[in-house]
């Protein structure tokens, strides 16, 4: 999808099941910020279904992520699966450089964190891109809402 006012569909729910597996309450409380930033904007459409609000139900099946995307009565409307393979490397990079950039406000500088940060972003943005791409002909996101299920993925995989 562009990124431009074309009409969209919407992901009106997002869900997680049990093949997930729960995490400590602060990744807990992680993920529940992801889904509620997604839930409140986010542009989402599978491909060849009109516009409509859509329920989005993720799982883990043999290592690979499913999403599994209903209409807004519950009927299954399409079901995609997506090896993480590609995300690993960046996934990495994301929880190392998260990690720096919360040292870093312990005690770095402002203009350090900012750098840090900078960097935080760009590998974000990055694994948003790739994310894009994997869906690319099976659901259409824009950016913002390819960033916002970036971060849910990255924090499906967070461990303390």
């Amino acid at each position: 999808m562009s990124d431009d006012a074309s009409p969209t569909g919407r992901l009106i729910e997002v869900e997680l099941d049990e093949t997930i597996g729960r995490a400590p309450p602060e990744v807990e409380h992680d993920r529940a910020a992801a889904i509620h930033d997604l839930i409140e904007e986010n542009s989402f459409t599978p491909a060849g279904i009109a516009a409509e609000a859509f329920r989005l139900k993720l799982s883990m099946v043999e290592k690979r992520l499913v999403f599994d995307v209903s209409g807004a009565s519950g009927t299954t409307v399409v079901t995609h699966v997506l090896s993480l393979t590609p995300f690993r490397r960046v996934i990495k990079d994301y929880f190392l450089i998260c990690d720096s950039y919360w040292e870093a406000m312990r005690s770095a500088t402002p203009s350090q964190i900012e750098a840090i940060d900078m960097g935080r972003r760009g590998v974000h943005n990055e694994g948003s891109q790739i994310l894009r791409e994997r869906l690319a002909g099976k659901i259409e996101v824009d950016f913002d809402t390819a960033r916002r299920l970036f971060t849910l993925i990255s924090v499906l995989h967070r461990r303390l």
